[in-house]
């Protein structure tokens, strides 16, 4: 089955504050459980951060992300960034964690550009995508939870047409949209802030794009891009 023509939309009120980002749709993918040259390519890559751990106040993209929350006034140490999550993760543990081959591909992404990366299944967005402010009353399920959990109006997410969070800020994806192994189609994101320009976010984009073809193969529909 086709992708769907799936949307996305930005507010300019999100832009004000910081978020930089590129979006698109990867369609007639195929993930699996792992890759043995992909895993090799991730233990390489993991090795090399280990030794030289970041100090999130002073890198300049990791940093980003902690004043975009002061300016929604959500903490910093309640809301601690995806990549921002995972370079201490593997300072702590010295390795990553395997969820299936296309997670495992856009975290090693993330671990390396220090970027915001996320996928959502497709086929499980209602709708289209909007990254804008908060209300409050939206629905949001995160992962490893089977009750919403309250969103403060005022912060800024993805959201879909049904009003679901599909990821909180760029800290928490949901249930509801989650890749698996049976995954397709996939939305994905590749965020940034103020310490990230077009050049650096393009680049990293196409490092995700070329890793993707090379290990879940696919087409790529572009959506948005920041300029």
């Amino acid at each position: 089955m086709p992708a769907r023509d799936l949307d996305f939309n930005v507010d300019s009120d999100v832009l004000a504050l910081g978020v930089r980002g590129i979006y698109f749709v990867a369609a007639d993918i195929g993930n699996r459980e792992s890759d043995p040259e992909f895993e090799a390519m991730r233990d390489e890559v993991v090795a090399a951060v280990a030794r030289t751990p970041l100090d999130p106040a002073a890198d300049p993209i990791l940093a980003g992300f902690r004043q975009l929350h002061e300016r929604v006034h959500c903490s910093n140490r309640k809301f601690v960034s995806s990549p921002e999550n995972l370079h201490s993760l593997v300072a702590r543990t010295k390795t990553l964690p395997h969820v299936n081959l296309l997670v495992d591909v856009y975290n090693l992404v993330s671990l390396q550009t220090r970027l915001a990366l996320g996928a959502h299944d497709v086929d499980r967005i209602d709708g289209d995508v909007h990254l804008r402010l908060t209300r409050g009353d939206e629905r949001f399920v995160p992962l490893g939870s089977s009750e919403p959990k309250p969103v403060r109006a005022g912060e800024y997410g993805y959201v879909d047409d049904a009003n679901d969070v599909i990821c909180r800020l760029e800290v928490r994806q949901v249930e509801k949209t989650k890749v698996t192994t049976a995954t397709k189609h996939c939305f994905f994101i590749v965020q940034g802030n103020a310490g990230t320009d077009a050049e650096y976010l393009a680049s990293s984009a196409q490092k995700l794009i070329a890793l993707l073809r090379q290990f879940c193969g696919g087409t790529i529909r572009m959506l948005y891009e920041w300029q």
